[in-house]
């Protein structure tokens, strides 16, 4: 199990090297959108750190990954009644606030608005940051850079015609044809992004909720409501007191492990299992060579049996609302001492 004793007992004031990981094999599950500017990102690097081949790999924002897994968790706060459904009216002369000066609607419930008033008290905001102009920010805790496609960009994606009919099922309307026609580039399924997410200076009870947001999220990139499903899959969790590998040095790595065994080729998709089985076994050669030391590692049968601890936990809607108590109560504390404004005496 997850030892929390090597965890700070509070959210302190000033880095501390409480780092804790979360090691990642994120794969899509649908055809995918992860673009800018209409198009789908890439870049090009190296195919592994022994295979110099340059080749282009699609690639996964730091945004892309947290914005959805941030607004998962927001969305169970809301549903446990720890922040309002209401939007804010920051302008209103009459606004309601609390003891704290934190906003809050009819019954007392903080209100906290996504990217327009946020509360500065929840879980989210603490955990993940908030930026209100000259009314104050919090630097996120939860660090999360880009992910590279574990295959090129060449056997990744799939170029797709996009059309909008009419409601008769076609393309024309009085003898004229519509223009509501596109092409888009689609990741396709079964693409994996090794991902390093890093939690830093939070206590037990965050980490666990920044963790079950990513156990929980299932839909990334551009229209989630039609695509973009995905499968974090959990290799591993590492409590260390510095930052380990990055996404593409994981990536690269990992490439090399998977070419050495003939499990790439330019037809078929990467085998998943393979792939997590490979991940796995690396991990603990890419720790060894890492300038930390790591306190605790929960990988194979041990993270197996904390994630059955943990899933069971989830599903179950009297210890969850315990799970986001501990979470919510950590961050009113650090809310009281560093953020909330004291009055003059």
């Amino acid at each position: 199990m997850l030892n929390i004793k090597l965890f700070p007992t509070d959210v302190p004031q000033r880095p501390m090297g409480y780092y804790a990981h979360i090691i990642l094999l994120r794969e899509t599950d649908s055809y995918s959108l992860f673009q800018t500017d209409g198009e789908l990102n890439t870049a090009q690097v190296h195919a592994g750190c022994a295979n110099a081949e340059i080749i282009s790999r699609i690639t996964m924002f730091k945004r892309k990954q947290t914005t959805p897994e941030r607004l998962a968790g927001r969305e169970l706060l809301r549903h446990y009644g720890f922040t309002s459904a209401e939007a804010s009216d920051k302008d209103a002369k009459n606004k309601r606030t609390d003891e704290r000066g934190v906003a809050v609607d009819g019954t007392g419930v903080p209100i906290c608005d996504y990217n327009v008033d946020f509360c500065k008290q929840c879980p989210d905001c603490i955990s993940y940051g908030f930026a209100i102009g000259d009314a104050g920010s919090e630097k996120s805790k939860v660090y999360s850079d880009t992910a590279y496609s574990l295959s090129r960009f060449d056997d990744s994606h799939e170029a797709f015609t996009l059309n909008a009919p009419y409601e008769s099922g076609t393309m024309s309307r009085q003898g004229e044809l519509t223009n509501r026609i596109n092409e888009q580039d689609h990741v396709r399924p079964q693409t994996l992004f090794p991902s390093v997410i890093t939690v830093r200076d939070l206590p037990a009870a965050l980490f666990r909720y920044v963790l079950m947001n990513v156990l929980r999220t299932r839909r990334y990139g551009a229209q989630t409501t039609r695509t973009g499903t995905m499968t974090n899959h959990l290799i591993g969790i590492v409590l260390a007191d510095g930052e380990i590998f990055s996404n593409l040095h994981f990536t690269q790595r990992l490439y090399d492990a998977l070419k050495a065994g003939n499990h790439i080729n330019d037809i078929e998709p990467i085998p998943v299992e393979v792939a997590l089985t490979s991940a796995r076994a690396l991990v603990s050669e890419l720790l060894a060579e890492e300038p930390v030391t790591p306190t605790q590692t929960l990988l194979g049968d041990d993270l197996l049996a904390f994630l059955n601890t943990l899933g069971g936990q989830m599903r179950d809607e009297t210890t969850m609302r315990t799970l986001l108590q501990e979470a919510a109560e950590a961050s009113r504390t650090y809310h009281a001492r560093y953020v909330q404004k004291k009055g003059k005496k």
